[in-house]
């Protein structure tokens, strides 16, 4: 009996050892999760970018602007000349907090022994928010403590009022990161795990070499498919956006037009990428593992819905920039929260058109192939 049962657990063994995607289910995932975790999930601040508005331009201003930018905390992305520009770079999503110096700072510093300074920060993640203030006032005064500046002898030290301003969500509401971050993240995985499952199961059952022996061009079942999926994730996405408007009171400061627009494209990107998944997946169940475990994860993880980008390893930064979610989680942030216009996610939205047109060549080409 014993050599019967040791014959068995051996042959297991092979048959382990001799399937890649079982392995990969058994070493594979667990490796990428403890990497994706582990440098994904941090709370430092690190590397963040902010505009200076410095109105005084004399000594003391400047110094606090050194002491602020010789940290790993922050780094400089301009110095402007306007709170204009200050919501400009706000609105295009390239800084993440702003320091204004009023006029005349060092000789008010001397004169009333105290003066006033104003930080910004970006509130739309309101934790993230919250700890660049603090840290951007923590760095104002270690200056003070370290210069101990006084009018004269006989006052106490100077002080400095750090005035903190957090823009597009004064109330620290953590749902106005999470409805929208939750947009991203559920039509990812219902767009992309829907239509791979969908188009696999016609390959498990044999239609899917009907379809394509068919008069009918690849592209035209390719359409047919993505259609009644895109129609349902839109519903989909509007009764999020409804919840979070009339329950939850998540404002949408932006045009509508351009944010079902928006909405639109990226549900196209993640269903083209759903399709593209069906072309390398041949059966149901290695495209819910793809959707799940490749996809889904690198999108909660990578995209900087929960955690900064900025705060992870270069290598991590390079892979969420082939990541669609983190294009439209800027996008949607963008229109809910800042009420920005096309102008300001120009960029981001090129860059969603451009994922779609190359993963529908891609599929396309592969489809084209089986038929050949």
């Amino acid at each position: 009996m014993f050599d019967r049962l040791k014959g068995i657990i051996k042959k297991e063994f092979y048959h382990i050892f001799r399937d890649q995607r079982t392995l990969l289910i058994l070493f594979g995932i667990p490796i990428v999760q403890i990497v994706l975790f582990g440098f994904a999930i941090s709370n430092e601040i690190k590397n963040v970018k902010i505009a200076v508005l410095d109105q005084s331009k004399d000594e003391h201003s400047s110094q606090i602007i050194d002491k602020v930018l010789s940290t790993s905390y922050f780094d400089l992305d301009s110095y402007v000349n306007s709170l204009e520009d200050i919501n400009d770079a706000f609105q295009k999503g390239r800084i993440k907090a702003a320091l204004v110096f009023p006029p005349n700072f060092s000789e008010t510093l001397r004169k009333e022994n105290k003066a006033d300074v104003q930080i910004i920060s970006d509130a739309t993640d309101p934790n993230t928010g919250t700890q660049i203030g603090n840290y951007l006032q923590m760095q104002v005064q270690q200056y003070l403590m370290e210069h101990e500046i006084t009018a004269t002898s006989t006052l106490p030290p100077a002080l400095i009022n750090t005035e903190v301003e957090m823009r597009y969500n004064p109330e620290l509401k953590s749902v106005y990161m999470f409805v929208p971050g939750l947009i991203t993240i559920i039509l990812m995985l219902v767009c992309t795990m829907m239509t791979s499952i969908a188009i696999t199961r016609e390959k498990e059952t044999g239609t899917m070499e009907v379809l394509l022996a068919s008069p009918m061009h690849a592209s035209i079942i390719l359409l047919g498919k993505v259609i009644p999926y895109l129609l349902l994730s839109f519903v989909n996405a509007s009764f999020i956006i409804a919840l979070g408007k009339f329950i939850f009171e998540v404002p949408v400061m932006g045009s509508y037009v351009l944010l079902i627009g928006e909405i639109i494209l990226y549900c196209l990107v993640v269903l083209a990428l759903g399709i593209f998944v069906s072309t390398v997946a041949e059966t149901q169940q290695l495209a819910l593992m793809i959707s799940l475990f490749a996809l889904f994860l690198p999108t909660m993880l990578l995209s900087g819905f929960i955690f900064p980008i900025e705060n992870m390893p270069l290598p991590l930064q390079v892979v969420s920039k082939i990541v669609p979610a983190t294009y439209f989680n800027i996008i949607i942030k963008s229109i809910m929260l800042k009420g920005a216009t096309l102008n300001f996610i120009l960029k981001e939205t090129l860059i969603l058109i451009g994922f779609f047109f190359f993963l529908m060549g891609v599929s396309i080409k592969r489809f084209k192939i089986r038929l050949e």
